[in-house]
């Protein structure tokens, strides 16, 4: 863990001494966020109504910081089985409008994963509990406890009787594990009114790359998923009655998926790396610069051994490259026990992670262009189809911009430390999205250590993170105000 040589003087020390003083009702709100089952991926007429609950909870913690707040109807989500379920309301919220100051605004979201204390949770996920210092609990990480974070910071300088250095905004969603329904539509009908003042947009929606070093991000890879059908007929086949003498669509399949990526993890499809962004000096810099104990790290992971030696090829195999994985096959006999039937149709599924400065219609053509050389080679008798489900671009941000300096100043007084500056493997489209309609710049400010696990059993924020992070967040504000002079 890190921390500063000497606490801050000034207005800065009352706000880290008033955060101190007060971590137990931080603490203790969060229990009370917790405790709201707010999941968004079951399509459970019960859950619905506990997100609402849970927005509403929201807003009125909002208005009591005296922020106006405004309740966006995002409409109905309309599911494949034909029902309907209401989407939660968008939250829309500002504090102060001083033309003097910048304008700040926090993205973040109060939805959270399934999670059953049966699936292996070892208390229940929806009762915050700590132990030596971790808060268990599910949406403690993602995302409850960084937005209560913010909402902490600008409740310590109120409760100060101190002026806000800078205009906060907050948009606040319930559908991010749910693909974040309504929510671009939203911005792009409120680029011009609530947008239009905006200089800076954070997100806290990410980890830190260790358990204890602080870090910025500042990319993520984008993500083209794909299903590929091997089609004989609707109904499967006795493999004594018709094995020998098909061509079996599991066996297409299977070779199929086995042309796409190597043992080394390197993508077979023809042009798939021309596009990627060449590495330069000053970014494999950044990578050395990274704290990263890779033992550690293979360890908290509990694999055998990664496919790369070095702490900057993880790094950039993780962020700056692609990678293609494969998810599952539907159709397939996956039961337990033994059952000599053969699919008649198979869907396979795999996903390409992108990476600037890669395009999803340039790769989908070259997806498809792979798979239709190779399955003609087969003279296969069945038909195959390929189709992209899904294609979101990679987001970078430029990491000279005031925030990021900004943030970087924080992150020292509160931490003793420089941040790590990291990308994320992962895909978080609301970056690329604010970055595409709002053209303002934008910034992953994450709190939680590597090991919180979100979306896993026994998820958590340690105290120390969320605490000090509150304190980050409150440092931010002011070195923000300082930059905009």
């Amino acid at each position: 863990m890190f921390s500063p040589s000497s606490p801050p003087s000034g207005l800065l020390g009352k706000v880290f001494q008033y955060i101190d003083l007060h971590q137990n009702e931080f603490v203790q709100i969060l229990k009370e966020w917790v405790a709201v089952e707010s999941d968004s991926v079951q399509p459970v007429p019960r859950l619905r109504q506990e997100l609402f609950r849970m927005m509403a909870l929201a807003m009125d913690k909002l208005r009591g910081l005296g922020a106006s707040v405004d309740s966006v109807d995002a409409g109905f989500q309309q599911l494949p089985d034909g029902q309907t379920l209401p989407v939660p309301p968008i939250i829309l919220a500002e504090l102060g409008s001083d033309p003097k100051k910048p304008t700040v605004c926090f993205y973040g979201h109060l939805d959270v994963q399934p999670a059953r204390q049966e699936d292996g949770w070892l208390t229940d996920p929806y009762t915050l509990t700590e132990v030596d210092g971790k808060l268990y609990g599910r949406g403690a990480t993602d995302n409850k406890g960084p937005v209560l974070a913010w909402i902490n910071a600008v409740s310590t300088f109120r409760a100060l009787g101190e002026d806000l250095p800078v205009n906060v905004k907050f948009i606040i969603e319930g559908m991010e594990e749910a693909g974040s329904v309504a929510l671009e539509e939203m911005v792009g009908r409120e680029k011009d009114r609530f947008f239009s003042n905006v200089d800076y947009v954070v997100i806290s929606d990410n980890l830190w790359i260790s358990g204890g070093k602080p870090a910025l991000t500042y990319g993520t890879r984008g993500n083209s998923y794909f299903r590929v059908e091997v089609k004989c007929r609707d109904q499967d086949f006795h493999s004594g009655t018709f094995g020998g003498i098909l061509h079996e669509p599991m066996a297409d399949l299977v070779a199929l998926l086995g042309s796409l990526v190597d043992s080394s993890g390197h993508i077979l499809i023809p042009g798939i790396y021309d596009q990627v962004a060449p590495l330069t000096e000053e970014e494999r810099k950044m990578y050395e610069a990274i704290d990263l104990d890779l033992e550690e790290y293979r360890n908290s992971s509990h694999v055998k051994k990664f496919l790369f030696d070095t702490k900057e090829e993880i790094l950039m195999h993780l962020w700056r490259y692609p990678s293609l994985s494969i998810h599952g096959i539907e159709g397939a006999f996956d039961e337990p026990g033994a059952k000599t039937v053969i699919p008649g149709r198979v869907i396979g599924k795999f996903s390409i992670r992108l990476v600037p400065h890669m395009n999803t219609s340039v790769v989908e053509k070259q997806v498809k262009q792979h798979l239709e050389y190779i399955f003609s080679k087969r003279k296969s008798s069945n038909q195959m189809t390929v189709s992209m489900t899904l294609g979101l671009q990679p987001w970078m941000a430029n990491t000279k911009d005031k925030q990021y300096l900004a943030a970087t100043r924080a992150v020292r007084t509160v931490f003793g430390t420089e941040p790590d500056m990291t990308r994320d493997g992962s895909t978080i489209p609301i970056a690329r999205i604010f970055q595409d309609i709002i053209q303002k710049s934008v910034m992953m400010l994450p709190l939680g250590a590597v090991d919180d696990g979100e979306h896993a059993q026994n998820e958590k924020i340690n105290r120390w993170n969320y605490i000090e992070g509150s304190k980050l967040f409150a440092a931010f504000f002011l070195e923000m105000a300082k930059l905009h002079l």
